[in-house]
């Protein structure tokens, strides 16, 4: 999981498909966010790659009007803003926000981050709806109306985006083994691999949400370094659709 409005905005709150466990594993990440060698160095790794492609798929984003769900301190937030887009950064981990506005203030960039999940956001319109990271710490059984809360603050025609971890051997040697335990990338216990999701999985889910899916993408680690976009959908893809 990934503002500069007030907690408690009407257009925000706490509620809908927020797991309190997993807000606070995600509150307690706050003050090392933006630390590229810290607890989220891989989301500082994959976002150049993931942003690009993200971008080329939107096309020009100067005045694009954005929601990224799940913003946590605004790694992708923050990329958009820099490149024009009029973004609201929505989370519901609290200290992550805070994060995420001070970040911003220091910047100089105006962003609008609000507390809360997308069944409680009462706007809509968005050209794009972004949800990068997030859709394996929803739980099950809210995943339906999570996908449906983000077809709503779409426009009609407009992108739906989500990047995750897919639920196979691999992902379960690298995601979690590798990176929570042999390497110490990120805490122990950040990622639950019963939760992630095969794209097959979330595309029917998307599907029946009034999401019509035309883009898949994997995200691989590069030789080199970071990430780039490949073909291999087997750890980390992303995944886009348009509402209809």
């Amino acid at each position: 999981m990934e503002t500069t409005g007030n907690r408690g905005d009407p257009q925000g709150g706490s509620g809908g498909s927020a797991d309190a466990a997993e807000v606070a594993k995600f509150d307690a990440l706050a003050a090392a966010w933006w630390d590229p060698r810290g607890p989220m160095a891989p989301l500082h790794a994959m976002n150049p790659a993931r942003m690009g492609w993200i971008a080329d798929l939107l096309g020009p984003l100067e005045g694009l009007r954005v929601l990224d769900v799940g913003c946590g301190a605004g790694l992708a937030s923050e990329w958009l803003a820099r490149r024009g887009a009029r973004v609201v950064g929505l989370d519901a981990a609290g200290a992550a926000l805070e994060a995420a506005r001070a970040h911003a203030a220091e910047a100089g960039l105006a962003l609008d981050y609000r507390d809360g999940t997308p069944e409680t956001l009462q706007q809509d319109g968005f050209d794009a709806v972004l949800a990068l990271e997030v859709i394996e710490h929803v739980p099950p059984a809210e995943r339906p109306a999570f996908l449906a809360a983000l077809a709503r603050a779409a426009k009609p025609g407009g992108w739906v985006v989500l990047s995750t971890l897919n639920r196979t051997p691999r992902a379960f040697a690298t995601a979690k083994l590798g990176a929570e335990y042999l390497l110490r990338w990120l805490p122990v216990g950040t990622h639950d691999w019963k939760l992630f999701l095969r794209p097959a999985e979330l595309g029917a889910l998307m599907r029946a949400a009034g999401i019509a899916v035309t883009d898949v993408a994997g995200l691989s680690p590069s030789l080199r370094q970071g990430f780039r976009i490949t073909r291999d959908v087997g750890v980390n893809y992303l995944i886009a659709g348009r509402r209809a």
